[in-house]
């Protein structure tokens, strides 16, 4: 898994021996089971999560209902927005498969960038990238209907069809999951 990350990292800056020793040292890797929750809505937390191997949803929940509202995959990084305002968390956050996270707090953060400044600047650039691409999601949801969705889903993250149950798949697409299995078929209709 260490591979995984600097291979990870170099697309953003180069280490070097003792800037990996570093990383090695703050015992940031933990293996987490599917289905457990790392964040409750209501609880305060200082930790970020960079997904090495599996997967892992936000979701909040409002009467009674799950809703999902995104899904982190190996090479993705979250920092919930309580992490930064020091508030409450007002979602869940939890694993959906067995998984290899890189757990970080934003003290330990502080830390290593005050040491390493290269990597504050690989820091800022993935929270630019990850600003870019949720503005764009936020775009395309807002402005595509249920179907558009879907087949945006299926070609721009076709793994998530076959890893995440079907219930939080329609949820996160905004509708029922009866709706998704006519979806579904109307799709597949439309094909032959």
């Amino acid at each position: 898994m260490k591979n995984t990350l600097f291979d990870f990292i170099s697309k953003y800056v180069s280490l070097t021996e003792d800037e990996k020793n570093a990383i090695l040292s703050l015992d940031l890797f933990r293996s987490v089971k599917k289905g457990t929750t790392l964040l409750k809505e209501g609880q305060k937390s200082k930790d970020s999560y960079f997904v090495l191997k599996g997967c892992i949803r936000t979701y909040y929940i409002i009467d009674g209902e799950e809703k999902t509202t995104a899904f982190y995959t190996e090479m993705d990084a979250l920092t919930p927005p309580c992490v930064i305002n020091k508030t409450p968390s007002e979602y869940y956050v939890s694993c959906i498969e067995d998984s290899i996270l890189l757990v970080s707090n934003s003290d330990m953060e502080v830390e290593v960038n005050s040491k390493f400044p290269k990597f504050e600047i690989m820091c800022r650039m993935l929270s630019e990238e990850l600003l870019a691409k949720q503005q764009i999601n936020f775009d395309e949801f807002k402005t595509s209907s249920p179907e558009q969705r879907y087949l945006n889903l299926l070609q721009k993250r076709p793994d998530l069809i076959q890893r995440v149950p079907q219930h939080q798949l329609a949820s996160y697409l905004g509708i029922q999951p009866q709706s998704l299995s006519r979806l579904r078929a109307r799709i597949l209709e439309k094909k032959s």
